[in-house]
């Protein structure tokens, strides 16, 4: 059985996405702010976590990062009342997975819980993938371009394994957030955008050629410009 993190300091919400996760038959711990959320990460390992932005003692954003920092890659879902775009690529700059706006129904939250754990269960293909300098290794979850090793969270290892999987194709913006995210997105991509930022920023250091090419319009593909 799935085991949830739920962090929020209002207790009245917390109780009742605690209600509602133990009726979709999934293991709830719960935590009130960053602090006392890392000590049950650290001694639980949950599977992942529901995590508040605004809190007392630690917020979740330094909860965030300092969970990446520590190397741990637990799915991490932000709720946040700021709805502005560059709070949530905020959020998603500094580690979480995915993030759903306050007010919310409990329903949307369900459905990003069940495709985060699909996510989870997924099992990639385990044959390694390469394009160009680009090699990826779905069984060591490792990946390097030429000689440098790439440190990739787990969205960052699906969004470039999926691109690795389709070299010089066109893919469209809704089917990369339904196969890596699990879910349709609504027309949202800024989460999309961020993480090809992300993967760019990785790819391309040391001043190496751009391979994510951006098709306005449609999506994005692997090739040389």
């Amino acid at each position: 059985m799935p085991t949830v993190l739920v962090v929020d300091d209002d207790l009245k919400l917390l109780k009742m996405l605690q209600r509602t996760l133990m009726y979709e038959n999934l293991t709830v711990l719960t935590a009130t702010n960053g602090l006392e959320a890392l000590a049950i990460v650290h001694t639980h390992h949950p599977d992942m976590i529901i995590l508040d932005w605004m809190m007392p003692k630690m917020d979740g954003l330094e909860m965030v990062r300092r969970l990446r920092d520590e190397g741990n890659q637990t799915f991490v879902l932000m709720l946040t009342a700021r709805d502005a775009i560059e709070n949530r690529v905020d959020g998603l700059e500094n580690g979480a997975d995915d993030y759903l706006i306050k007010p919310f129904a409990p329903a949307e939250l369900v459905a990003r819980v069940h495709a985060m754990l699909r996510r989870m269960e997924t099992k990639p293909e385990n044959q390694s993938v390469t394009y160009l300098d680009i090699r990826l290794d779905p069984v060591t979850r490792e990946a390097h371009r030429g000689d440098d090793l790439l440190s990739l969270t787990v969205t960052e290892f699906n969004l470039l394994h999926l691109l690795l999987r389709h070299p010089r194709q066109v893919l469209e913006r809704t089917q990369i957030l339904n196969e890596v995210w699990g879910y349709d997105f609504g027309g949202d991509d800024n989460v999309l955008e961020v993480y090809i930022g992300y993967l760019r920023k990785k790819l391309e250091a040391n001043g190496r050629p751009r391979l994510i090419q951006t098709v306005r319009g449609v999506g994005y593909a692997l090739k040389e410009e």
